[in-house]
């Protein structure tokens, strides 16, 4: 795995929806580096590519409510344990699970293995609340997917809440969850 600046110089093989992601950064002016690698399925895979990109690499989980009207990306970090009572009392909103995978790629243009707050710029009618751990917020760098789960991005994280959820016309809710994992 190697760290490289920029968009990949061939995008031959590669999906519209990634291509797009780069479209998206190179138009906004934000530096960012990428990882092309393998199907990353497993936070264990996540931990190698953290490792190249020096970055905060987080959980990205789909949630909707139990009658499928609110929806919800959480990013968390990669250690924390998830629990859906502690954010379900933040949030006010009960009876928290994880999204059906059709609602995630009609929403976001994503698959589950792919999940990132990329996403978010093809999610024009607002249908996905943002929900950001605080400890996301204290990295430098995050590291995200482009749309796909076979190259990272390691972006600045305050261009990441900054400039590009300007651009994506989106907000953060942030939240305090959990203890992280022993």
């Amino acid at each position: 795995m190697e760290l490289q600046k920029g968009r990949p110089s061939d995008e031959i093989g590669r999906l519209s929806k990634e291509i797009r992601v780069y479209d998206f950064l190179d138009k906004l002016n934000v530096e960012y580096y990428r990882i092309d690698h393998e199907p990353a399925y497993t936070m264990e895979v996540c931990q190698e590519i953290d490792k190249s990109l020096e970055a905060t690499i987080c959980k990205n989980l789909f949630l909707c409510n139990r009658q499928k009207t609110d929806f919800y990306l959480l990013l968390i970090p990669g250690d924390k344990v998830f629990k859906t009572k502690e954010l379900s009392h933040q949030i006010g909103s009960a009876r928290l699970s994880f999204g059906e995978p059709a609602f995630m790629e009609e929403f976001l243009d994503i698959t589950p293995g792919a999940a990132s707050i990329l996403g978010l710029m093809n999610d024009t009618e607002n249908r996905v609340r943002l929900l950001v751990d605080e400890d996301v917020l204290k990295g430098e760098y995050l590291g995200c997917h482009p749309c796909v789960n076979t190259s990272s991005l390691k972006l600045r994280t305050e261009d990441v809440f900054g400039k590009l959820l300007e651009a994506m016309h989106h907000d953060m809710t942030v939240v305090k969850l959990g203890f992280m994992e022993e």
